[in-house]
């Protein structure tokens, strides 16, 4: 991805190397909460001959995320990853007792959610066989490129799976430590909630994601337990939590920041509720689309 400058004419900035993993570690730490959305709990985390390099928490899906950074292009991501996923359900005490000391609080193993665990790989660039070899829809590996440029610039970019429709399940038999943690973690996709309801609201569901992706050509889809995020550069916008009768709609805003003048959303900041942000939507029907897509559009822009 060549980026350039703007001065009347356009000038090359070229790519800068990173000399070690740990600058690489380092520079994901300090920012890991904006990035990942993440919560950074250690690091150097060792375990039972194991060494993370990064321990942190989603405080949304209230699981652990195992970050690792790679410069060697050799790595089997499934077998290294499915490794450290291992020791993390096989050790839970360990991780729980790392968490409430570096947060000094009290979490608890029934406020983990143990299927919702995941490992991060980082690395300047990934080699065409480690691409592919994530092309699973339900894999809880996920695999960011880091790239520093002369200019100071950083980008950092989540590789996206091509058209993924196998299921990691269909390797199990084959490797033991594959098949017992796809026996507890599980990673969801879209076809997960659309079983979940009927006829009609699959296809309100589907008009609706239509008319929304069309408002930026980056917006990605991020299934969750319980919701399906909606995400522009890293960054959910807004989540749908598909119903029996309709669609539910949670705006990435804080109370106060939404301009709705006919007050079809709920402030519900103070009330418990899956999704981001403070506001609720209820979609029975279309009717009222183009104006709900406004409302959306000021979660975009707040979360650019």
């Amino acid at each position: 991805m060549p980026l350039y400058s703007i001065d009347q004419k356009f000038s090359h900035i070229k790519e800068a190397s990173f000399k070690f993993e740990r600058e690489i570690q380092q520079l994901v730490e300090v920012n890991v909460s904006t990035l990942l959305n993440l919560q950074f709990i250690r690091s150097e985390f060792s375990l039972n001959s194991f060494r993370i390099d990064t321990l942190a928490f989603d405080a949304e899906s209230k699981a652990f995320i195992i970050i690792e950074y790679k410069r060697d292009k050799t790595f089997s991501v499934i077998d290294q990853g499915y490794a450290y996923l291992s020791l993390m359900l096989n050790n839970k005490a360990d991780f729980i007792l790392e968490y409430n000391e570096s947060q000094n609080t009290s979490l608890k193993r029934s406020d983990v959610d143990w299927t919702q665990s995941k490992v991060i790989f980082v690395s300047p660039s990934f080699t065409n066989y480690q691409r592919e070899a994530i092309n699973f829809k339900d894999l809880p590996i996920e695999l960011w490129e880091i790239r520093k440029f002369e200019n100071g610039t950083i980008s950092f970019d989540q590789i996206q799976k091509l058209s993924a429709k196998e299921s990691i399940k269909t390797i199990s038999g084959t490797n033991a430590t594959v098949d017992n943690v796809n026996k507890e973690v599980k990673v969801y996709t879209e076809q997960d909630h659309l079983a979940k309801v009927d006829f009609e609201t699959r296809e309100l569901y589907e008009q609706f994601k239509t008319r929304l992706l069309a408002l930026d050509g980056n917006i990605a889809i991020q299934p969750k337990k319980q919701t399906l995020g909606f995400k522009t550069d890293n960054n959910i916008f807004c989540d749908i939590v598909l119903q029996g009768k309709g669609l539910k709609i949670y705006l990435n805003l804080k109370s106060g920041e939404l301009k709705d003048p006919k007050k079809i959303a709920r402030d519900v900041s103070n009330v418990g509720h899956w999704g981001n942000g403070a506001y609720e939507i209820k979609l029975p029907d279309l009717e009222d689309v183009d104006y709900i897509l406004s409302l959306i559009k000021q979660a975009a822009q707040k979360n650019k």
